[in-house]
């Protein structure tokens, strides 16, 4: 019997009306509940707060809106959001109410430890609560991270979670990218442009910061149809601004997000 059905037998509510798919953070979790009725999201949630005893809050999840890509969530069962999320051996203090943590994320988190050599100054340009910054402090020999954050919340949680993992080599920035930027120019052995969308307005940030023979890994979200023609004539225009070339080295999709819809990462060396 699938979970969907459990929860189906225990309140009374048809399977299929049942949302099929869900993200546990730490021991919250996150469903979508579009087309059910409060009465009826109440009885799931207290269901599966006696399913699945290691889930202590149901909420609901219902958008992610705004610059600084904020989850709208609602708390339905349970006993708050603020959580400890472990994750390939990194552990991940988060209010899931407030920030957003993409498990689909994780194999792309995995992919960096194994690029990074020993003594880069890596940049984390959308730093968040440390999703990148984090795993490569611990399981490289990067000399120095600069993570940099603009929301206050995340930034909140991203020292938080530097003093959880007892970090030593990661200096948090508070601030805009653009601004920045202004005091890294040809810093960077490695760039991480870990947002979307829009991330392409931020390029320009990214070269000022790469010095010659910069990594950057450049996140966007693209349709079926703009791969891979767009992103690189986004990458192209810039570094023609620039003055400098480039080569692209890997493209890869990360997840879909939409029909025909791309979250994608562009590898690409500044020469």
């Amino acid at each position: 019997m699938t979970f969907k059905q459990k929860l189906a037998e225990a309140t009374g509510i048809k399977a299929d009306r049942i949302p099929a798919s869900y993200q546990i953070i730490g021991d919250v979790l996150l469903m979508k509940m579009p087309k059910l009725k409060q009465k009826e999201k109440q009885k799931i949630a207290a269901s599966i707060l006696v399913l699945l005893p290691y889930v202590k809050t149901v909420c609901e999840m219902k958008e992610v809106k705004g610059e600084l890509r904020e989850p709208v969530v609602i708390a339905i069962a349970g006993n708050g959001t603020i959580t400890t999320h472990k994750e390939n051996d990194v552990l991940y203090r988060i209010d899931a109410a407030k920030i957003m943590f993409s498990k689909g994320n994780l194999s792309e988190r995995k992919r960096l430890i194994e690029h990074v050599k020993e003594g880069e100054t890596i940049i984390d340009m959308f730093a968040g609560i440390g999703y990148f910054s984090l795993p490569i402090a611990k399981f490289t020999k990067a000399k120095e991270i600069f993570s940099i954050e603009k929301n206050p919340t995340s930034y909140h949680y991203l020292t938080e979670n530097i003093a959880l993992n007892k970090i030593s080599n990661i200096i948090a920035i508070q601030g805009d990218c653009n601004i920045a930027a202004r005091t890294f120019g040809n810093r960077a052995d490695r760039i991480i442009m870990g947002y979307f969308p829009g991330t392409e307005s931020f390029l320009p940030a990214a070269f000022w910061m790469a010095k010659s023979g910069c990594m950057i890994h450049f996140h966007n979200v693209y349709t079926e149809k703009e791969l891979w023609k767009v992103p690189a004539g986004q990458i192209k225009h810039v570094s023609e601004a620039f003055k400098k070339d480039f080569e692209i080295i890997a493209k890869k999709k990360v997840k879909s997000v939409g029909p025909r819809k791309w979250h994608v990462v562009v590898d690409f060396r500044v020469l």
